[in-house]
């Protein structure tokens, strides 16, 4: 896959070690696309580091269950890199960026640094399948998907342009709705570990179904 002039085709193209950004609730996902607004020191350093080197940094979720260590939360695992492929100075001292998703990793170690911010040692040898196309978008069950979707909507009496999600890629579709989806961290990262595109779709359907029972749930005892 490529993502801005780089390509990526397999887990060794990855830099072994790289910064990461942890995020509560934040899913970045392979082939997608996040936009971040930059503007704590610490990240700004980091951003000001990737540029210079690989343009890769790593999006994580702190592990909200665990106890922090001596570097702050406690970190999941396995997270998602992403090239910076769009970049702008706000000129009031922040960066807007925007992220391509390369292929998710697993952290083998942090490291001791002296960065403000924070560098793991990862590997993406358990994600190869992320480096090539998607295998089994066409076992995407998209008419659950759209039905989950849509009801979510009506839910909360809103509204979509329905032209661009008819003409997206089961792919796209999936990976889009995962990283909007208004979920908590223990959500996210379930979509994120899913195996595979199949698996993630019907994570999400099940996920949002829940989160409309419960919806309801609480209207019915107002």
């Amino acid at each position: 896959m490529k993502a801005g002039n780089c390509a990526y085709k397999c887990p060794a193209d990855l830099p072994a070690i790289i910064p990461v950004f942890p995020l509560p609730a934040a899913l970045l996902l392979p082939r997608a696309e996040m936009p971040l607004n930059i503007f704590e020191p610490r990240y700004l350093a980091m951003i000001d580091a990737a540029l210079c080197s690989s343009r890769v940094i790593g999006m994580i979720q702190p592990d909200e269950e665990a106890p922090s260590c001596a570097r702050g939360p406690t970190l999941h695992r396995i997270g998602c890199a992403g090239r910076i492929t769009s970049f702008a100075e706000t000129g009031d001292g922040r960066y807007v960026i925007t992220l391509t998703g390369i292929a998710r990793f697993r952290i083998v170690d942090e490291l001791q640094v002296e960065t403000p911010f924070r560098q793991c040692r990862v590997t993406a040898v358990p994600y190869g399948v992320d480096f090539g196309r998607c295998a089994c978008e066409n076992l995407v069950d998209r008419d659950a998907v759209l039905a989950s979707f849509r009801a979510y909507l009506d839910a909360h009496n809103l509204d979509t342009d329905w032209d661009s999600v008819d003409s997206a890629s089961n792919e796209t579709l999936v990976n889009a709705l995962a990283m909007m989806a208004p979920f908590g961290t223990a959500e996210k990262q379930a979509l994120l570990e899913a195996p595979d595109l199949k698996c993630r779709a019907e994570t999400l359907v099940a996920l949002t179904e829940m989160s409309l029972a419960q919806d309801l749930g609480s209207t019915s005892l107002q």
